[in-house]
């Protein structure tokens, strides 16, 4: 507004930005649609049931007990806040989405009581304590932000000096399909020249999981380890690794390409091929999930 006789100023050039960078700097959840649609709730469930056995025991070496401050970062449905809740009986836990409409799921299949409480929030700048938690747990959600650097910064803060990190940050460079016809289709191009490719555009890292133990080495923390989930053919049932693609498909078709600049229908051909290798004995296809430990200094 201006005063009642002032002469209007002309309006202030602002610096041209392109559009990538406007969305990485005022975007701090890009996937917002993906996100929130009903596919990723189906996502995360497979995800859930192919990784969890595999993983639980990784939470072994951080000899936690008794009554915790837990932190389940991008909890999304509270699939893994649940799980957690199961393995440490006496902790109580908190977990933070920025999607009311995932947190809404997480509150309806919520059976630990007062124990969990979800909140919505934004990891950039959370509204937690500093040294409040024992244990963060962030899971398939470093891929999705961009520069995670800042959200690392922040979960540092709200970790207790000795306190423990659990970080899933995907790959998608690590997701090895057949090609028995690698000039008519190569499922490896498909995740670099689509999929990677898609993230770099909204200034997110595809590639996340590779360097993860550089951004933690960085940040400071000490006892870094680095795991692998084999998510495959031969661990996981073909229906629950086959339920993970097929809702990637569901939510990512038209994103996917819009950004590789593809006719939709050839996007979800492609996923259709690698859907039937899973879902096809003998083939062989294989997810491995890198699983990032590590430590915060000063206990």
């Amino acid at each position: 507004m201006r005063r009642r006789g002032s002469r209007p100023r002309p309006p202030r050039k602002r610096p041209r930005t392109s559009r990538r960078s406007r969305t990485v700097a005022h975007d701090r959840n890009p996937q917002a649609e993906q996100m929130g649609d009903e596919s990723m709730a189906r996502n995360l469930a497979h995800q859930a049931q192919a990784i969890w056995p595999q993983e639980q025991r990784l939470f072994e070496r951080y000899g936690l007990a008794g009554e915790l401050r837990i932190l389940d970062l991008g909890c999304g449905t509270g699939e893994i806040t649940r799980r957690l809740a199961q393995r440490y009986p006496q902790a109580t836990l908190l977990g933070i989405d920025i999607l009311e409409a995932n947190l809404a799921r997480a509150r309806a299949g919520d059976t630990a009581g007062d124990r969990i409480r979800y909140a919505q929030g934004d990891a950039f700048a959370l509204s937690c304590g500093d040294a409040e938690f024992d244990l963060v747990t962030c899971r398939h959600m470093s891929q999705a932000v961009p520069d995670f650097a800042q959200v690392l910064a922040e979960i540092t803060r709200v970790l207790k000096p000795g306190g423990w990190l659990h970080l899933l940050s995907e790959d998608y460079a690590m997701l090895h399909f057949p090609a028995p016809e690698p000039q008519a289709f190569d499922p490896d191009r498909f995740w670099n020249q689509n999929v990677i490719a898609f993230l770099q555009g909204m200034g997110c890292d595809g590639r996340i999981g590779r360097h993860t133990p550089a951004l933690l080495a960085q940040a400071g923390y000490s006892d870094i380890a680095m795991d692998y989930i084999v998510v495959d053919t031969l661990r996981v049932p073909r229906a629950t690794f086959a339920g993970i693609l097929g809702a990637w498909r569901d939510g990512y078709v038209e994103p996917l390409a819009a950004a590789a600049g593809r006719d939709p229908a050839a996007v979800r051909a492609d996923f259709e091929r690698m859907l039937a290798a899973i879902r096809t004995p003998p083939q062989y296809a294989v997810w491995h999930v890198p699983v990032a430990s590590a430590r915060r200094p000063g206990a």
